[in-house]
């Protein structure tokens, strides 16, 4: 997984947050935690995009050069974790609870998903969630 910084900025209700390194790669809010949320799933439609068009993604800035050249005061560095999927699926032999398994059936099915992707899902967020706090 990539991790790149954001620079964020903001008061009251409205929050922002610039990633440097991913030109015109932006995410806002009306608190620091949804500006952050929105930043990296920018970040990711970011990269998808490049990666669609077959760029390569740029290699992240150094904290200490990030912090000398871009940041201002009152902003403050924020971490943006670039989860990618690799296109590539796996097959994967998993033990759960049985009324955890039909949980999950149950939810996925709300939301259109299939099992695989609702766990992937599930996954992917709370990953980034661990790797942005």
């Amino acid at each position: 997984m990539a991790q790149y910084f954001g620079i964020m900025d903001g008061s009251g209700s409205t929050w922002g947050v610039r990633v440097p390194d991913l030109p015109g790669c932006y995410g806002g809010g009306g608190s620091p935690s949804e500006a952050l949320a929105d930043a990296i799933s920018a970040a990711r439609e970011w990269a998808e995009d490049r990666a669609g068009k077959g760029f390569s993604l740029p290699a992240p800035t150094p904290l200490d050069q990030l912090v000398r050249e871009e940041v201002q005061a009152n902003e403050v560095i924020v971490n943006i974790p670039l989860l990618l999927d690799s296109g590539r699926p796996v097959k994967a032999n998993l033990s759960l609870d049985a009324a955890l398994l039909a949980e999950i059936d149950i939810a996925a099915k709300q939301r259109g998903l299939t099992r695989s992707s609702f766990i992937a899902s599930a996954a992917r967020e709370k990953i980034l969630a661990e790797a942005s706090s």
